[in-house]
């Protein structure tokens, strides 16, 4: 498939592929220590104020309400 084919695919399509992908990468890829930095940043700042937080499972389901 092109990049134009991809593109042209509905958006619940585009975002079960982007799951997909998302899903197949290496959970222990490695990072920066920018990255890392930034990263501890964030899980900290989550840490402090959980008040505006959803769980991933939420969003997903916002974004995706078919489940497919």
């Amino acid at each position: 498939m092109s990049k134009d084919d991809l593109l042209s695919l509905p958006v619940e399509e585009r975002l079960a592929l982007i799951s997909l992908l998302w899903d197949s990468l290496d959970p222990f890829l490695p990072m920066s220590p920018a990255q890392r930095e930034e990263l501890d940043r964030r899980l900290a700042r989550l840490d402090e104020d959980l008040g505006d937080a959803l769980p991933w499972a939420d969003v997903r389901a916002k974004l995706n309400p078919s489940g497919d």
